[in-house]
């Protein structure tokens, strides 16, 4: 007998999933399996667990709240292990984070990890950091803080080094199946007249041919991470088992990455096809089912048209949350040109979305900033051609265009098609590193402002903030990883270094740039914790500022209106909004004011309330 909880949840979706497992495979026999298994994945949820489960299934939305702050860290970089990310819960607590977000930490082969995303073991941690029973410990630890915890999955491929990988090298028909092999050259080159190459430079095609065992295995990413066929019932019934046992290590966040990619079909760019979301929909039942307190958080780096289908539909949603990517990398052309009009619109269309859609915003990440601008948009209304901008913003970024005080890096630059992703981190890219190598108290004054000016346009937009560990303390790029051999080749690694605990000890010291940043951040936090008009349901809107170097937004709720303004320009500026009459409170100073000649510094910013 299962927990009647467990029968109530898989009687309200088992139609809905047997119909979509058999229309995806036409197998019962493998369906039932499926059944069985989770039903013996839902037994083996903890006793806390099962309690978390039902607090959040009759607060569902618990996801959606204003009071959440997310950090992502490598957990190395960040305390060494995960017992020594467990001693330092106390310094999370301290910045005002309550989601943790942990970077790839499953077994993987070094040299062949890809910043762990190549999974040679999904269950098993990578010995130097730990061990599973550790990650039950440190999730404990994080619930008892009022934590929430998330990790990575890899969906779309395994590492060549994984078990059953191995097996299918070894020629055994049951795992080759398990991959994409062919031993005809014909079948992999259609596919790679359909297929674009996701690192042309780094690693050219979608097939790697093994010399071994005489077959080509399909690599979207890199040799050796070998794409899973999701046409294989027993693939999916097999991730989705690793993905309930994860859950049960104690995760309220799954991050499903790469997720776009996981259905190939011959003939198509084997991108966001309609099985991907069949297979998203499930799964969401399956967590809904088995561990109702765990989230999918979706990583589908693309435009917002290819982006929004992964919410699903409000009746059949799929993933809780999604990355905010375009306006990401919309926030950084916006730096570089000192022109609102794109984020201005981009964030016209995400807040005309249905509120139900929850995005996680961020300046930075552990990846690259990819160049996925609207440059239709931008021909037409700011004459800006796509290539040329493109070098524009590679030159700025890096340091080498007038005026620019960033310093960063390329990643996987294209010499053929002028393609290039940017490195760096967020207090770099703002001036930071500049300021402080040339020892310019002025510069620096600029450069954390700008730092500070950008966290808090991310902090009013609607969803969940997350923050990159090491912004916190205004932490620039490390250029070290140049003389590490399993690292030189990757310029990402400039911005991943190890979280200087030194910087740390000034947090709460304001006469510091890290000290200013730390506090400044905590300051915005409390903010969005205290004020219903940062809630996921208010309205919001932008504002007619009449100079392309600010943006404004406007946010209601509960009887309470904020107007954020920023000015993305090293000048000073001033504004004013006819339409919004009357007294507003500055929630930074206290002080009242109309909105009528409102002086903005450079990179400066503020938020102003008014309550009805």
């Amino acid at each position: 007998m299962h927990d009647p909880d467990f029968d109530r949840r898989l009687a309200r979706h088992l139609d809905e999933l047997r119909w979509l497992y058999m229309e995806l495979y036409g197998n019962s026999a493998m369906f039932a399996e499926l059944c069985d298994n989770l039903g013996r994945f839902a037994d083996g949820r903890s006793a806390a667990l099962r309690k978390r489960d039902l607090a959040r299934e009759a607060d569902p939305e618990w996801y959606r709240s204003n009071a959440l702050v997310g950090m992502m860290l490598y957990i190395d970089n960040f305390a060494g292990d995960l017992k020594g990310v467990q001693k330092k819960l106390p310094y999370l607590q301290k910045t005002g984070v309550n989601l943790l977000h942990l970077m790839p930490f499953l077994d993987t082969v070094p040299g062949r990890s890809d910043g762990g995303y190549a999974v040679a073991d999904f269950r098993a941690v990578r010995p130097d950091l730990g061990s599973m029973q550790d990650l039950e410990r440190l999730a404990e630890a994080c619930h008892q803080k009022g934590i929430n915890l998330c990790m990575d999955f890899v969906m779309n491929h395994t590492s060549c080094d994984h078990a059953w990988a191995k097996r299918a090298r070894a020629g055994e028909g049951e795992y080759m199946s398990r991959y994409f092999f062919f031993a005809d050259p014909a079948i992999p080159a259609e596919y790679e007249k359909t297929v674009p190459q996701v690192f042309p430079a780094t690693a050219p095609g979608n097939f790697t041919w093994l010399e071994d065992c005489g077959h080509y295995v399909m690599t979207t990413f890199y040799p050796y991470q070998w794409d899973l066929n999701y046409r294989n019932p027993r693939v999916f019934n097999e991730m989705m088992y690793n993905f309930l046992f994860l859950a049960n290590r104690g995760m309220d966040m799954i991050r499903i990455d790469a997720v776009p990619y996981i259905w190939k079909e011959l003939g198509t760019d084997c991108r966001n096809r309609p099985e991907v979301h069949t297979i998203v929909r499930m799964m969401r039942m399956i967590g809904e089912i088995v561990c109702p307190s765990v989230i999918l958080l979706g990583e589908v780096v693309m435009e917002p048209v290819k982006v929004v289908p992964y919410f699903g539909t409000i009746e059949k949603p799929e993933c809780h949350l999604l990355y905010n990517v375009t306006t990401m990398c919309t926030t950084w052309h916006t730096v570089a040109t000192r022109d609102t009009r794109l984020l201005r619109r981009q964030l016209d269309i995400l807040n005309s979305l249905p509120r139900e859609y929850v995005f996680l915003n961020y300046l930075r990440c552990h990846d690259d900033i990819g160049w996925g601008l609207d440059y239709a948009w931008l021909a037409e209304h700011c004459g800006i051609e796509e290539k040329a901008h493109k070098h524009f913003l590679s030159e700025w970024f890096c340091g080498r265009w007038p005026g620019s005080v960033s310093r960063g890096e390329l990643y996987n630059d294209d010499p053929v098609s002028g393609d290039a992703r940017q490195c760096g981190t967020t207090a770099s890219l703002c001036g930071i590193e500049k300021a402080g190598f040339e020892q310019d108290p002025a510069a620096m004054a600029l450069a954390v402002r700008l730092d500070l000016t950008l966290h808090a346009m991310v902090f009013l937009q609607t969803g969940l903030p997350l923050l990159y560990s090491g912004d916190e303390l205004a932490q620039v790029n490390d250029y070290s990883y140049k003389s590490d051999p399993q690292k030189a080749a990757d310029s990402r690694y400039l911005h991943r270094g190890r979280l200087r605990w030194d910087l740390a000890a000034h947090a709460d010291d304001p006469a510091t740039p890290e000290g200013q940043v730390f506090c400044g951040l905590r300051t915005l936090g409390a903010l969005r914790r205290a004020n219903p008009a940062f809630g996921a349901g208010a309205d919001v809107w932008t504002l007619d500022t009449g100079d392309d170097g600010l943006l404004a937004v406007g946010r209601y709720a509960e009887g309470q209106k904020i107007i954020g303004v920023f000015n993305f320009t090293p000048w000073d500026k001033r504004v004013s909004f006819a339409h919004d009459p009357g007294n507003f409170t500055d929630l930074f100073t206290g002080q009242t004011r109309t909105l009528q000649d409102i002086p903005v510094p450079p990179y400066g910013f503020f938020y102003l309330e008014q309550k009805s």
